[in-house]
């Protein structure tokens, strides 16, 4: 009988609004203690002691992922300035390969045929830019970060994250054949960098010491390795806010942006002249956010500019480039039954990303001339949306670097469609699939199902649930092993998607679903708005609601269901385990914000002021202390049987520490429960890095969880 790590209690006092409480474990914070990795190290071996009846199952999965995918592929080309950019993988290599080839004249908009020589080899006249594989030599961990050419085509920046921290080393290579190498070495920035139009400058920011981006900096290309005489030109002091640079697609202007989760300002630079002043377009009012994109009309910059300011879902104006405070059109008024999310500007179109009926959706304008009218004057005629056959899918424009592009780039698929990629044109209005992600082997699409469901929760609200299962394995009405995935926060949607490593619990009979609970965006600002703050314990009692609705309905029974969430739908997994212990036999919680209370009460910690706007602030408030406090997983852990556990974190993960599971699962064995934590000791907050190592990982879990669900595993 395997007996699992003893961890050490070692009492430490946490005291607010005259509540004291004792903390127990709090001492595995410290990473940097031997006891602690220690500690760690115990538990991987624990956990992998535990599952090793389950290693072959493992391996059969990760063969089953592998097989599967074409291991040597190339994505669709996309042209920017005179050349093609794509990504190849090559079979045995861990990382993709960065690379373009020229365009075959101006007017040269048809990306180049993906016949098997290309996938194999690459476009003819190819240039590799960055072989990550060979910037990963010598490391357990890589990343990259930013990646931008430019506009000239000679010069390449890229970051790259060798620990998992999300802190990049920025490095500038030349494309040209003149032999210029670059010293420039900028450590300790965060995502986002990019060039000036004119290749001379770089934009980048810097974390602070809650690893919060606030600083951007300007750095001249050559001026020296370490950034040390960069100019600094933003800084963000609130707490609050992240910021970050960027540039509109017509290239007419760089763009700073700062937000919270609530309200966002930005500010607009003529990208003519690096070096000069950034103006505000509109001043931060607290609670509204605002998104901007450049268009001509009549011969005069103007922005649109997507808003809440008085529109819950959001509204899309037009105002004056020079004078953004002053007169604003609105194109499309606030609709309470469509959430708009974002719109793309081009010179001859604009997109509308935008949800309906808890659906992405996606539509094209296509512009006047200058000389038929006023461009931007009547958007909502002109719009035109684009349909899909399919009762749930996921759509979303993608790849669109060309401000004079004829076509339009997005993204297609669904539980049951792999992953598509098509070009619009927008005068024709014709759509042409470039490439649909390629499943190897013995893939029917036809087998597979997916439908909606609803449930009920406990004030009457109508929760969706989206599911797929094999139509051939699966009986509606039957009982079935069954995955429900949750997220709820941040306005994030979890929608529809493939994914080849679902394969592998479909082919065993096993049904997955999301709950569209709320605190995401599925069905608009409101749905988000009653799953936060003061309305969060909506999140965890709408999937438990989920989770009855599906073994009432007779698609499951509590014996063979599975919790998965990860990061704050870790939080969620931890909820419902005390909330609702009997009704699963497993949780699969991965990097999960289960200790929120203490890191939100530490302002020093990077999940923490910038959050406040999303939990509430109990540092200063009592009453979002104590409701906090009665959901936080490891303060409502309790005397019941727990179903099982299984944590996943990464040690140098910066959003949600490792220390949160850890002493979950600490505290969830005080009561008896079988709770198992793994632990990546060379991982961040996406987890470890490289594609196969990757696949290993999600074999793991998704042994872990048809071990769970009592699906009988292929060959047994």
């Amino acid at each position: 009988m395997l007996t699992p790590p003893i961890t050490a209690k070692k009492p430490t006092e946490r005291s607010h609004h005259g509540d004291v409480v004792v903390d127990e474990y709090e001492w595995l914070r410290d990473k940097d203690d031997p006891a602690v990795i220690a500690h760690l190290h115990e538990e991987n071996a624990y956990t992998n002691a535990r599952t090793e009846k389950l290693a072959v199952l493992r391996e059969q999965i990760f063969d089953e992922i592998k097989s599967r995918t074409r291991e040597t592929d190339l994505s669709v080309p996309t042209r920017e300035g005179d050349w093609w950019y794509y990504t190849r993988t090559v079979e045995g290599k861990q990382y993709g390969i960065h690379c373009r080839a020229p365009i075959d004249g101006p007017d040269d908009w048809e990306p180049p045929a993906l016949d098997e020589e290309a996938q194999q080899h690459g476009l003819p006249g190819e240039q590799i830019l960055l072989d990550d594989n060979a910037e990963a030599e010598g490391h357990d961990f890589y990343a990259l970060g930013s990646f931008d050419v430019s506009a000239d085509g000679n010069r390449l920046l890229y970051g790259v994250d060798t620990e998992g921290d999300e802190r990049y080393t920025i490095r500038v290579r030349s494309l040209a054949d003149d032999g210029t190498t670059f010293p420039d070495e900028i450590a300790g920035t965060g995502a986002g960098a990019l060039f000036d139009p004119s290749g001379e400058y770089i934009f980048y920011t810097t974390v602070d010491d809650a690893w919060r981006p606030d600083t951007v900096w300007r750095h001249r290309v050559g001026q020296g390795p370490d950034g040390e005489a960069d100019a600094q030109v933003f800084h963000e002091p609130d707490e609050r806010y992240w910021i970050g640079v960027g540039l509109t697609r017509s290239r007419r202007f760089l763009v700073i942006e700062a937000g919270s989760n609530i309200t966002s300002e930005s500010w607009l630079l003529d990208a003519g002249d690096p070096t000069g002043e950034f103006q505000v377009v509109w001043p931060r009012k607290e609670g509204v956010e605002y998104d901007i994109e450049h268009v001509v009309a009549g011969g005069r910059d103007r922005l649109l500019i997507v808003h809440n300011d008085g529109a819950v879902n959001f509204e899309l104006v037009s105002v004056a480039a020079d004078d953004p405070q002053g007169p604003r059109r609105t194109l499309l008024p606030h609709d309470p039954a469509v959430r708009i999310e974002g719109v793309d500007a081009f010179r001859d179109f604009v997109a509308l990303e935008y949800r309906r009926e808890g659906m992405t959706r996606l539509a094209v304008a296509a512009l006047p001339s200058p000389s038929e009218g006023s461009v931007v004057a009547e958007v909502d005629d002109i719009l035109h949306e684009l349909h899909f056959d399919e009762e749930l899918f996921t759509v979303g424009a993608g790849g669109n670097p060309e401000w004079t592009q004829p076509f339009l780039r997005l993204g297609y698929g669904s539980f049951v469609t792999p992953s598509s990629v098509y070009d619009y044109d927008v005068r024709t209005r014709q759509l042409t699939l470039r490439k649909q992600q390629p499943v190897l082997g013995e893939f029917e699409p036809e087998l597979f199902e997916q439908r909606r469901e609803w449930a009920t929760a406990e004030d009457g609200t109508r929760i969706p649930i989206s599911l797929v299962y094999r139509r051939d394995l699966v009986t509606p009405g039957e009982p079935a092993p069954l995955v429900l995935y949750g997220y709820g926060s941040y306005e994030a949607s979890m929608d529809p998607s493939f994914g080849i490593p679902r394969l592998s619990l479909l082919d065993r009979g096993v049904v997955f679903a999301i709950a569209h609970v709320r605190g995401g965006g599925e069905l608009g600002r409101l749905w988000y708005e009653h799953g936060k703050k003061l309305h969060k314990k909506n999140t965890f009692t709408d999937f438990v609601a989920a989770a009855k609705h599906l073994v009432d309905q007779g698609w499951t029974t509590p014996s063979q269901l599975a919790a998965q969430g990860g990061s704050a739908g870790g939080l969620l997994m931890g909820a419902v385990a005390n909330l609702a212990p009997r009704l699963f036999a497993g949780v699969l919680a991965e990097v999960p914000f289960v200790d929120p209370l203490t890191t939100i009460l530490d302002p020093s910690l990077p999940l923490t002021v910038i959050e406040w706007d999303e939990w509430g602030d109990p540092l200063h408030d009592e009453d979002v202390y104590f409701y906090m406090k009665s959901y936080a997983p490891v303060e409502n852990i309790h005397q019941s049987v727990y179903p099982r556990i299984l944590a996943v974190t990464s040690l140098n993960d910066t959003r949600v520490l490792y220390v949160e599971p850890a002493k979950w699962v600490a505290k969830l064995r005080e009561v008896g429960a079988d709770a198992l934590l793994k632990t990546e000791m060379a991982a961040g907050h996406g987890g470890v890095s490289g594609r196969y190592a990757a696949w290993r990982e999600r074999a793991f879990s998704l042994a872990w969880l048809l071990d769970v669900v009592g699906a009988h595993p292929t060959g047994e």
